[in-house]
């Protein structure tokens, strides 16, 4: 039997190479969700690492603990103001979009490798839903920047859709096994998973708040602790109760990460780690679990089938689900092509194998292959298709500054920094004479990638960047002081 000191050792040797070629190849725009995978299928037992692995419930494990924090994490980093216009279409998509793409899917596969219409849906279902993994990624990484009203719906989307993926594999197999269970019985148990999510993680996510801001440790590592056993909590709670913990999870880290409470960007922070810990963790382990010489025995099936999926499924799902929107043409275009699928697929994969469903290990073998394909070239050709449709925007190199502001509840402070524009009226004035209200301070200048302390008598330039504390109900009369 190995020692644990050496499943520790593999285990971080893994992260480390997995992290150092995603720092090698950061360049080149490739997903880290390839990479991440590329790694896992040269440790596995056909690569140069030989590492036997075929624990489809311990990948499947993996896999939930992994998407729990992601989506957790992509909820607490999404801004509410920036994607509440986008919550209608996103939520469409997230169903009506899932549920399309499935549909669509199934009848195409039914007729391609003549089989049963079940389990054709079956196949559409376990595909049916983007990544939030890989969108994430790739939409907050450093080479793409698409339009506002684009990359919220495409977030939102991403972190609400799977469990709609996750209800329809299930109810799937759930017929594949026992075919007496009726239609009506979907649709109550639908109605009910996403009810009892989505009420559950406002629910929560008000409570971590409150006690967050209530309960104080004497110890800050504490926080992040706690804020942890919540999560996981809520996920536990829901899912034994019936519901979509996922739906829960998301939900909640939406709360959280919209309110003011003790230590948020330190949790902020350590949610992230966790975050592409778990990513890569799970990207590894499921590359661990396949053997690529399955995928050859695919090749032109799964080719034609993510054809298929990239090119009819996911864009008539799109149009159809914001048919009524106030998205155009190209941006429903770009919504199309951004249908990267990711971990979530080949984790609903592992359910028919572990149900023992017919075929099983084919469709494993067949989404498997999808996925890769949907990543290398839709993650991969993101930035030159929004380009191509005009709805990129200039990459923007965020700063970090020397110095944090933590507001707590009851507060009405919050730091922002402002640029002092081109051309600007107040560009070669001193500070003492931009007339800031009293209760509102410039705690910094950033200029030339350096920073200033300031004084009354400091002349602002043009493009300096101003830290401004201010007081929440000044803070368009600092705005129009900058604007006019």
């Amino acid at each position: 039997m190995i020692g644990l000191e050496y499943l520790l050792l593999v285990f971080a040797l893994l992260i480390l190479t997995s992290i150092g070629i995603a720092k090698l190849f950061d360049n080149l725009g490739i997903p880290t969700i390839l990479l991440f995978i590329g790694v896992g299928m040269l440790a596995g037992s056909e690569g140069l690492g030989g590492i036997q692995f075929n624990d489809a419930r311990l990948a499947q494990s993996i896999g939930i603990i992994a998407l729990v924090l992601i989506l957790f994490s992509g909820g607490i980093d999404t801004n509410w103001q920036s994607v509440k216009s986008s919550v209608l279409p996103a939520s469409l998509l997230a169903t009506l979009g899932v549920l399309l793409t499935a549909i669509l899917v199934g009848v195409f596969v039914m007729y391609l490798l003549d089989i049963p219409l079940l389990w054709g849906i079956l196949v559409g279902a376990i595909i049916s839903s983007t990544d939030a993994a890989a969108v994430f990624s790739i939409l907050r990484g450093k080479n793409s920047r698409l339009k506002e009203n684009v990359q919220p719906l495409l977030e939102l989307e991403s972190g609400s859709n799977d469990p709609m993926a996750v209800f329809l594999t299930i109810g799937t197999i759930e017929l594949i096994l026992n075919p007496s269970y009726g239609f009506i019985n979907i649709v109550l148990l639908f109605i009910y998973q996403m009810g009892l999510g989505l009420i559950a993680g406002l629910l929560f996510g008000r409570v971590a708040v409150y006690l967050l801001n209530k309960l104080t440790f004497s110890y800050e590592g504490i926080y992040p602790v706690f804020a942890l056993a919540l999560i996981v909590m809520t996920f536990g709670i829901t899912t034994i109760a019936g519901g979509s913990g996922f739906l829960a999870v998301y939900a909640a880290g939406l709360i959280v990460g919209n309110s003011s409470f003790i230590q948020k960007k330190g949790l902020i922070r350590f949610f992230d780690g966790l975050a592409w810990l778990g990513q890569i963790a799970m990207f590894i382990t499921l590359g661990l679990l396949v053997f690529p010489s399955h995928l050859a025995e695919v090749l032109l099936t799964g080719v034609i089938i993510s054809a298929f999926l990239m090119f009819v499924a996911r864009p008539a799902s799109v149009f159809i689900s914001l048919a009524f929107s106030k998205y155009n043409w190209r941006e429903k275009a770009l919504v199309s092509w951004v249908g990267l699928r990711g971990a979530v697929p080949i984790i609903l994969a592992t359910f028919p194998l572990l149900a023992g469903v017919q075929h099983a290990e084919l469709i494993f073998n067949i989404v498997f292959f999808i996925v890769l394909t949907s990543a290398l070239l839709q993650g991969w050709s993101l930035a030159s298709v929004a380009k191509f449709f005009k709805l990129d925007l200039p990459l923007e190199i965020k700063r970090r500054y020397p110095i944090e502001f933590n507001p707590v509840e009851g507060t009405d402070t919050e730091l922002i920094d402002f640029i002092v524009p081109f051309n600007s009226h107040i560009a070669g004035k001193p500070l003492v004479e931009l007339d800031f209200p009293d209760d509102s301070r410039v705690v910094l200048i950033w200029r030339n990638e350096t920073s200033i302390v300031p004084s009354g008598g400091t002349i602002l330039e043009e493009g300096d960047t101003l830290l401004i504390l201010v007081n929440k109900n000044n803070l368009e009369r600092i705005k129009d002081i900058f604007s006019h």
